[in-house]
């Protein structure tokens, strides 16, 4: 916009009915992505003295791609808002302001949300095969894999639409094959034995960060263990008397007084007629049971590393489908877990091996898609080795290259990172990257080889025909190189060249460890270059009575739900209202009740404000952008300027520091005390041209610092000021002082 007269002949008709956002949101939106500007290569940008103050012209967020499975929720909308205020910011501040859409295949929740369809027709994945289930895989993700997108217009991101990304998508897969190569030829990534974390249900491993926890009533089983060559026995504590069966030690603390005449010696396990020792490990808890715990360290990831440090054999006696198997009497081969216990209490009670039973309260690991109880077992996985990978991770948030806001989560990241395990990559479910491992059929011995293409021959005997491995990479393997695969990575990209590093990520704090960290380091190592420069972990919204959000008992809330009852603008500013660093948020839907009254009070001054001067010229352009030149200021004119003036400096100051909530109070109490409470009442009285030109002034600076947490009521307002010089309010210079 550049110098000319706003002339007022009456208000424009837009501005006689209340504000509506049903009739003008969609409207705007379309109004926004015909322009082409959230797409930055056709942004115009205008001078600015903001332009010296960034690190470069361009600006950059990913989003934290939600899953083709996902409808929006409070969480997400939260995200969203915040990202939204920066890119939207940055853009009026004359930066190339870029926001990468995009989704995640997310392999396990759509492989469950497919069968789940399948079941209704009786059908199994199975029943399809691999290739005609993925194609079904497809086709839902054509149909439904858009849903959240869609929803992001809705509430007015400002997303460049032309970049959106898919982690299956033919460029992202060239992305995760070239990671996985530079791991494979450094030696990174191996096939082993280690106790993993298995679904029955999805018949797949999980990581640790991928379990959820949930609390069960259960008992507390006390079985005798009697002493070999002795009549006497030792009492253990158990709340899986069924995996007593893989025992292969008890376990008593060292400071332990009780059983330090013990310590070396042999037990019978019951049942089997073993002999197994008793053992002394500093991470047996002397006040658990009685003291004395068996030690399954095929079942059991603290009975695992209680075996390794003394050397145990690991049995294991639980098979991927929940039945008892392995080296164990066969009466109980081939029964289901559950069964497999009532059967096992009752061969000790009937052998008087059975002390007594307690009731017992502990939370449970369960699948976080499914909520099937987690089984942990010995099982073959290809892993990818982490020590130097975390080193680096940890190192780039010390020199503070990366910086947590708030800074208090840098303690998740670096104690996960400080007691990291090598990396389960493989996962045992089709939909996903496969992994480009091939086996040889005519080697004894188990012989693999890379290639991304199938092998016209076998390149270890020369003579078969090898088959693929039939597991997937961990949805986050992929989901780790997000940052720079949506730029073009591997390829000479000209959007990693131009907005590499990305400057802002922003996300929630369950996925710590899950996706940041392995970002951080999966940037690090294949590009050499920090992904982000800072992480805005936002709070978490609660219900009113503090409770976690959830669809499943009732207490979640659909944003799109309070969108259409008070309008976008109202939902975001309401919730970023409420937004603070410092805790999370119960939810009161009061705040975007307030929200939308703040919307009608913008839309009631703008009324005024064209009122005020109804025959002839309302504000000269001009002086918008130089106020100064304005003589016979009145007391309330210069307090006013004095005001905006400070508005805007600290309106800035929170937006860059990420203080978005206390950025909206601001705003807040600005306009509908200051502007609206006092200088427009006062402006009634002076009805002087001054001041007819300092109300225009004045809502056209507020306008804009308003946008980015109120973008279609804004942008509804500026379309439909009879300026003779505009385009979009959303690329309009940014206020400065």
């Amino acid at each position: 916009m550049g110098s000319g007269i706003l002339y007022i002949m009456e208000i424009p008709s837009k501005f006689k009915k209340p504000y509506n956002p049903k009739k003008t949101e969609k409207r705007i939106y379309r109004l926004w992505e015909k322009s082409g500007y959230f797409n930055p290569d056709k942004l115009k940008i205008k001078k600015s003295s903001y332009r010296r103050k960034q690190r470069s012209k361009n600006y950059c967020i990913v989003i934290p791609p939600p899953n083709i499975t996902g409808s929006l929720h409070m969480g997400h909308a939260l995200n969203s808002f915040i990202q939204d205020i920066l890119v939207r910011t940055k853009r009026m501040q004359g930066c190339k302001a870029l926001w990468v859409p995009g989704t995640d295949h997310a392999g396990i929740a759509t492989q469950n949300v497919v069968e789940k369809e399948l079941k209704k027709v009786n059908l199994t994945r199975f029943d399809l095969g691999r290739e005609k289930f993925i194609k079904e895989v497809w086709k839902w993700k054509r149909k439904y894999g858009n849903i959240i997108l869609n929803q992001l217009k809705k509430i007015g991101c400002s997303c460049d639409w032309s970049r959106k990304r898919f982690t299956l998508d033919k460029n992202y897969i060239k992305a995760v094959n070239e990671a996985f190569l530079h791991y494979y030829k450094k030696g990174w990534i191996y096939r082993g034995e280690r106790l993993i974390n298995w679904c029955p249900r999805c018949k797949t491993s999980l990581s640790d960060l991928e379990l959820e926890y949930k609390e069960e009533k259960t008992n507390l089983w006390y079985i005798k263990y009697p002493l070999a060559k002795s009549s006497k026995y030792i009492v253990v504590a158990t709340t899986r008397p069924e995996t007593m069966l893989g025992d292969t030690a008890v376990a008593v603390n060292p400071q332990d007084k009780r059983y330090k005449n013990l310590i070396g010696k042999k037990v019978i396990l019951p049942l089997t007629n073993r002999n197994i020792p008793i053992i002394a490990d500093k991470l047996v808890d002397m006040e658990f049971g009685t003291g004395a715990v068996k030690v399954t360290p095929a079942h059991d990831p603290v009975d695992f590393e209680i075996a390794q440090r003394h050397k145990l054999p690991i049995l294991k006696i639980i098979d991927e489908e929940g039945k008892m198997t392995g080296e164990i009497p066969e009466k109980y081969k081939g029964i289901y877990i559950n069964d497999c216990r009532k059967k096992i209490i009752n061969d000790l009670q009937k052998e008087n091996l059975f002390k007594k039973i307690e009731p017992y309260a502990h939370k449970i690991p369960i699948c976080y898609r499914c909520g099937t109880v987690i089984q942990p077992l010995i099982n073959k996985q290809w892993f990818l080795k982490m020590d130097k990978l975390a080193q680096m991770a940890k190192k780039a948030v010390k020199q503070r290259k990366i910086k947590f806001y708030p800074k208090k989560w840098e303690k998740i990241y670096f104690d996960w990172l400080n007691n990291i395990k090598d990396w389960c990559i493989s996962r045992q479910i089709w939909w996903g990257h496969r992994l480009p491992i091939w086996q040889c059929q005519m080697n004894p011995k188990e012989k693999y080889f890379l290639s991304f293409k199938k092998p016209k021959k076998c390149p270890i005997c020369g003579k078969c025909k090898p088959e693929q491995i039939p597991d997937v990479l961990d949805t986050w393997f992929s989901s780790a190189l997000w940052p720079f695969a949506v730029l073009g990575w591997p390829l000479r990209a000209k959007d990693i060249k131009n907005f590499y590093p990305t400057d802002v990520l922003v996300t929630a704090r369950d996925i710590i460890n899950l996706w940041v960290a392995r970002m951080i380091f999966s940037s690090l190592e294949l590009i050499r270059k920090i992904p982000f420069r800072d992480v805005i972990i936002h709070a978490t919204i609660l219900t009113k009575e503090g409770k976690r959000m959830s669809k499943s008992k009732g207490t979640g809330i659909d944003p799109l739900e309070l969108v259409d009852e008070y309008g976008a603008d109202a939902v975001r500013f309401g919730l970023i209202y409420q937004y603070t660093d410092l805790q999370d948020i119960r939810f009161s839907e009061e705040n975007i009740k307030m929200a939308q009254k703040f919307c009608n009070k913008i839309w009631n001054a703008t009324r005024f404000v064209l009122m005020s001067e109804p025959s002839r010229i309302c504000t000269n352009i001009e002086y918008l952008y130089k106020p100064t030149k304005i003589k016979n200021l009145t007391s309330a004119d210069k307090r006013i300027l004095q005001q905006l003036k400070t508005t805007i400096k600290k309106v800035n100051k929170d937006i860059e520091n990420y203080r978005f909530g206390k950025a909206a109070h601001i705003l807040y109490d600005f306009f509908w005390h200051k502007f609206c409470d006092k200088y427009i009442e006062a402006s009634k009285k002076q009805n002087t041209k001054e001041t007819k030109e300092i109300l225009g002034y004045v809502l056209l600076t507020s306008l804009k610092l308003l946008h980015p947490f109120m973008p279609f009521l804004t942008e509804e307002i500026y379309q439909n000021l009879p300026l003779k010089k505009k385009e979009l309010l959303m690329i309009e210079k940014w206020p400065e002082t």
